[in-house]
């Protein structure tokens, strides 16, 4: 009998094979008391082990193709980088000296302490960057175990065309594995910024992530199915599914070809109207394949990637490069720049002493953390501006909520081009500058504020979140998590009102605005420039072309006159297949 399980398909995939399941044995990690006199011995073995590890991830990278992804290589040079870090570092060896713990001990409770801080992150990207710590922390602990690295623990032995039912996968176990010619990714952990899902993205290889119980229930060498895109793992499948599925796949293989002919199309609709569509970037590899799908500029370039798993912050000419090279690499068209969004409940570099949040999401986050930590903010501000030079740089704003936030923001910036015009140095000085409208209290007083900016985005994740009061990955309450909700149709149409009315433009950076089920109905909504991860941006494009905005207007009105969430969805489905 076929069992059906559900996850979160990361990739479009689909794939057909049997299951090799990794049942690995967490490590148990030994508590004891050492003796004073070994305080000593006992620091110089975790530094023995730091330097075993880190000699073990040089020796994988060293190992890599040339044509391998570079954001595997990133990964793996961040936690090179992590075992240089003081926090990980000098934490296990203050607890050493101070509780005489062992060191697999103290590096446990180290790990934990960081873990926890990651998990209460209110950005589901940087939360999921926990992961790197699990990573490496688990390598020095192999190390000081005198257990094999995890790399050596998968036999190459029948993987070809298998299905990988993990708890999790590594950066460089899943490079092994695409090595090996696996036929997709099942893990039980992760969400759609973890590394399994990534690294899946990269690679191009189908995957589900968050699927519950896998390893219980999934037995080696069982037929599997993954059909990505519905989220769902098929287990014990038979003859006439895997015929099916063999034929979606071949489907799938024909439509990328055909989607790869739209990389030098406009983005018009069939009545002719041009529509803008940007790159979210989240990583600087993320410009290469921006510019290669033919992106029209960067709407979303996320900075928090220069600030995490370091002692301290990046400096004015550290960030000045990175944001240069973005603003460099697409010459005259925009990069919207956003300042650092994190919050006091994960400090980036561990340089505000705060109690930790009782409700991250609430608490000192986005524009509320850079406005209580001005040294830091005007250090971005005057990085990005120096950008600007180069081209046409802009500066957006998250998580502002209130015209006082905008005053300040903008006082701000006046003091940093004051600065910056003392130094003689250049830069643009009529950079716009934008915000994320991402709260209900920024929605409702949108038209105020699309006066005192030049540009606003719209934020769904965290607006439909907000307007909720739903947290999409709490499974006890993401079913309700909807875009299509009245509510929130009401305010992404005012916010594109209030740009209209403004006479300035407005963008989309959320998923929703990568998700071709939305496309059409925020096209019929009056958006018109959505900014959009590059790998969905030609199924976007192959929406918008195929899609005539004047012919959606009596379905937009009844979308929005729908009492409920599932009577918008049987309209929305209609507008999809009708147009």
């Amino acid at each position: 009998m076929t069992i059906s399980l559900s996850g979160l398909g990361v990739t479009r995939g689909y794939a057909v094979g049997t299951a090799r399941v990794f049942r690995r044995d967490n490590i148990e990690v030994p508590r004891y008391e050492i003796r004073a006199e070994e305080v000593h011995t006992e620091i110089a073995r975790f530094h023995d082990a730091l330097m075993e590890a880190k000699v073990e991830l040089h020796s994988v990278r060293a190992q890599f193709p040339e044509n391998v992804p570079r954001e595997i290589a990133s990964f793996l040079d961040t936690h090179m980088l992590m075992l240089e870090d003081s926090l990980l570092r000098d934490g296990p060896v203050k607890l050493i000296k101070s509780h005489l713990h062992n060191a697999e001990w103290a590096l446990k409770l180290q790990r934990d302490f960081l873990v926890a801080s990651f998990d209460e992150i209110g950005d589901s990207y940087l939360r999921t960057r926990k992961d790197d710590v699990e990573h490496v922390v688990n390598r020095v602990l192999r190390a000081l175990l005198k257990q094999p690295p995890e790399s050596t623990s998968i036999s190459p032995d029948h993987l070809r065309g298998r299905i990988i039912v993990a708890d999790d996968i590594s950066p460089t176990e899943a490079l092994y594995l695409h090595q090996h010619h696996v036929a997709g990714f099942v893990t039980e952990h992760g969400g759609p910024t973890s590394h399994t899902a990534i690294l899946a993205r990269n690679l191009g290889i189908p995957a589900l992530v968050g699927v519950s119980m896998a390893r219980q229930i999934v037995l080696d060498d069982d037929s599997l199915i993954i059909d990505a895109p519905s989220g769902v793992l098929l287990v014990d499948a038979d003859d006439l599914m895997i015929v099916h599925f063999h034929g979606r796949s071949r489907a799938l293989a024909s439509d990328r070809a055909a989607l790869a002919k739209l990389r030098g199309a406009t983005a018009t609709t069939a009545d002719k109207l041009r529509v803008r569509l940007q790159a979210n970037v989240e990583f600087p590899e993320d410009i290469a394949a921006a510019k290669k799908i033919g992106a029209s500029g960067v709407g979303l370039y996320r900075t928090e990637f220069l600030f995490m798993e370091r002692s301290d912050p990046p400096d004015e000419d550290e960030q000045y490069e990175a944001y240069a090279r973005a603003v460099r690499a697409f010459k005259n068209a925009p990069v919207i720049i956003r300042t650092i969004d994190v919050g006091a409940d994960k400090d980036p570099y561990n340089s505000v002493q705060t109690t930790r949040a009782n409700n991250p999401a609430l608490g000192l986050r986005g524009i509320r953390y850079s406005l209580r930590e001005p040294a830091l903010f005007k250090t971005q501000l005057r990085a990005i501006l120096r950008a600007s030079a180069h081209g046409p740089a802009r500066i957006m704003f998250p998580m502002l909520s209130s015209l006082q936030e905008l005053a300040q923001v903008t006082r701000f910036v006046e003091e940093v081009k004051a600065e910056l015009s003392a130094r003689r140095v250049k830069f643009n000085a009529n950079t716009p500058l934008g915000c994320v409208i991402e709260t209900p209290a920024a929605a409702l007083v949108v038209e105020r504020l699309a006066r005192c900016v030049g540009f606003l985005s719209i934020g769904t994740n965290d607006l439909i979140q907000y307007t909720l009061a739903v947290d999409r990955t709490d499974n006890h309450v993401s079913h309700l998590y909807d875009p299509t909700h009245p509510a929130v149709l009401a305010l992404i149409r005012s916010i594109i009102r209030a740009g209209a009315w403004a006479n300035i433009p407005v963008a989309m950076c959320g998923e929703m605005a990568g998700d071709i089920r939305y496309t059409r109905l925020l096209l019929g909504l009056g958006l018109r420039e959505f900014s959009v991860h590059p790998n969905v941006m030609l199924e976007v494009k192959r929406m918008i072309k195929s899609t005539n905005v004047k012919k959606l207007r009596g379905d937009i009105r009844r979308i929005l006159a729908c009492h409920t969430m599932q009577d918008a969805n049987d309209v929305l489905e209609t507008m999809n297949n009708g147009h």
